[in-house]
């Protein structure tokens, strides 16, 4: 009886570990297709997902995003006419200056708030925000509270205006983060020039206050109660 290994001219083991060795790079080959055609469907249903969360607007995440650029919106544009209000009360022209930059800034901060929405395909709409009320009605009150033309003043002035800035930080770098989680890039991308102007402004206001007027508001002699 013929050998039924005669075909080949290897031994017989020889020629059935070269076949295994072929069975094995033919499984690879087609779980590799297998696993290259899994991965573009997860791809393209993940990116379909993105697409969606990002340009339908109808999750939770979506409406809370809009009404929280209504919000500070608001507080942007409330807030052009309280820092003028600061700048007025200032003592020293360093802080009136810095001051009158931020309103600058702030002014664009506003348009670039009103360029979000258009790439939302949404209506500039400001929603009032009662924590900026809030914190600008506090700087209203030091100013009332401190003498004109003292360095006391300019320390309550910064203080107050760092609050506002505090704030500012807080809402710019949460939309942010909620902006990239949205797939929205582009607007995560100008939210992060606002927040770092903030920040940057934040840190002038320190420097400011401790050049000169914290030292000399400690100087200043407190009139007696009567």
């Amino acid at each position: 009886m013929p050998n039924s290994f005669s075909r080949s001219r290897e031994p017989p083991f020889m020629y059935l570990l070269t076949q295994w060795h072929k069975l094995c790079k033919f499984f690879q080959k087609t779980n590799l297709m297998a696993q290259t055609k899994s991965n573009s469907r997860h791809s393209t249903k993940s990116n379909g997902r993105t697409h969606t969360a990002a340009g339908a607007g109808n999750s939770q995440l979506d409406k809370f995003f809009h009404d929280s650029l209504k919000d500070i919106y608001w507080a942007e544009k409330h807030l052009v006419k309280a820092l003028g209000k600061m700048q007025k009360a200032a003592t020293t022209d360093e802080l009136k200056n810095a001051i009158e930059e931020h309103i600058g800034q702030t002014q664009e901060h506003v348009e670039r708030l009103e360029q979000v929405f258009e790439m939302l395909g949404k209506k500039p709409q400001a929603k009032k925000c009662e924590g900026m009320e809030g914190l600008t009605k506090e700087g209203d009150t030091v100013v009332e509270e401190t003498e004109e033309g003292s360095m006391t003043r300019d320390a309550g002035i910064i203080l107050s205006a760092q609050k506002v800035e505090h704030y500012e930080i807080a809402t710019y770098g949460t939309l942010r983060q909620l902006a990239m989680t949205m797939g929205q890039d582009q607007i995560a991308e100008i939210l992060s020039q606002t927040l770092e102007e903030e920040r940057q402004t934040d840190e002038g206001l320190t420097q400011i206050a401790e050049n000169n007027i914290n030292w000399e508001a400690e100087q200043e002699t407190a009139e007696e109660d009567h």
